[in-house]
């Protein structure tokens, strides 16, 4: 199906990043692969492209366009190219628009632009070993001393945190015992700040240029002007956003399924059994015909949100219906791809299962697919 959804710049830019990919990452990809790590330097150069900074203010040497699509371009160009970026989904997706929506203009002189041209990369650190998805159960303190807050605790499962520039931090300000979800902030800690230190970069099953690391803070002093928003109103914050977030999950998801199907139509042409490609066999051509229709539902079901979100208008329940279909679809899609490629689908050298290995993790990061569930019911009245 033809799509509408972007326009003449959209394209333009989207030559850009296909360019840049082609050109900088994927001729090094299997060495950034075999060191589980991008270079920071890869920032920077996408930002002195304008390829990160669009959303930022011209004024502070970014884009100025308030326009999701050109977010959701680089994740289609990537899945395309087979490669991923790190942590720049978490980066653009989900923390950049915290600066966005909550810096003051003292912080906004400071920051953005330095996110504008790469030199500042952000992760955001919410998860401490324990807590899982209880936020309210947070347990890292940052206590008031004069004109700082004096933070303490640990944090894990933290994309990009490994080159993070500047971390949000969720820290319990206040203790309010009969409300666990107030009294929490949001706080900005840069690095080299005085017992701020990154941890171990977690071994995971896919995704494993995305650096994921623990984080840990002992007597982090940390001016009060690095609280971002209003003190004491993190849960408040983190739930403006939380629609964005799972959006970006599902435009991952589709368009990874997109790069599998299409890889896979070019194994099977190629594969023979029996004297014959593989694609030649109706049971091959049945099931890539169930996926390329399965895609298709995704792909319009996903630019249906994605013109909500541009226009203001994506409520949280449309956000995790989108995910919940979208991932649940990668899952299914990927799965029977990985098997259209028989003993081959299993060995990591090919890309599928690569695929595979880093699809599994979409029904849980962001908001688990029982948790979209709960969301929609619950706007079902139930």
């Amino acid at each position: 199906m033809r799509r509408t959804l972007f326009t003449q710049d959209h394209e333009d830019f989207r030559l850009l990043v296909r360019d840049f990919l082609a050109r900088e990452v994927v001729p090094e990809y299997e060495r950034w692969r075999t060191a589980g790590l991008v270079p920071r330097e890869l920032f920077t150069a996408l930002g002195k492209l304008g390829i990160i900074g669009t959303s930022i203010p011209e004024e502070y040497g970014g884009g100025g366009q308030d326009d999701y699509r050109y977010n959701v371009v680089i994740q289609e160009e990537t899945a395309r190219a087979g490669v991923t970026l790190g942590g720049l989904r978490t980066h653009l997706d989900v923390v950049v628009p915290y600066f966005l929506g909550l810096a003051n203009e003292a912080q906004r002189a400071r920051w953005f632009p330095g996110l504008a041209d790469g030199r500042l990369y952000t992760a955001i650190a919410m998860t401490e070993p324990g807590t899982g998805s209880d936020l309210a159960g947070i347990k890292t303190t940052a206590v008031r001393d004069g004109d700082h807050f004096v933070v303490n605790g640990a944090k894990t499962f933290i994309t990009g945190g490994y080159h993070a520039d500047l971390v949000i931090v969720v820290a319990r300000t206040a203790a309010e015992p009969d409300n666990r979800r107030a009294g929490l902030s949001l706080i900005v800690v840069e690095k080299g700040m005085p017992g701020f230190s990154v941890g171990r970069k977690l071994d995971k099953l896919g995704l494993t240029v995305q650096d994921t690391v623990e984080l840990s803070f002992a007597d982090v002093r940390v001016p009060v002007a690095n609280v971002l928003g209003e003190e004491g109103a993190a849960f408040t914050h983190l739930g403006r956003n939380l629609a964005q977030e799972r959006l970006a999950i599902a435009v991952g998801a589709v368009a990874q399924s997109r790069a599998a199907i299409d890889m896979t139509i070019a194994y099977v042409r190629d594969r023979k059994v029996f004297g014959q490609p593989v694609a030649n066999f109706q049971n091959t051509k049945f099931e890539l015909a169930a996926m390329a229709a399965e895609l298709e539902a995704a792909q319009a079901l996903l630019d249906a949100a994605i013109s909500a979100r541009v226009a203001g208008e994506l409520s949280v329940a449309d956000a995790a219906k989108t995910k919940l279909f979208s991932t649940e679809m990668q899952g299914r899609v990927v799965d029977r791809c990985v098997q259209l490629h028989g003993g081959y689908g299993y060995i990591l050298e090919y890309p599928i299962a690569r695929l595979y290995a880093d699809a599994r993790v979409s029904r849980i990061y962001g908001g688990t697919s029982e948790v979209m569930k709960t969301i929609i019911s619950k706007s079902l009245g139930l």
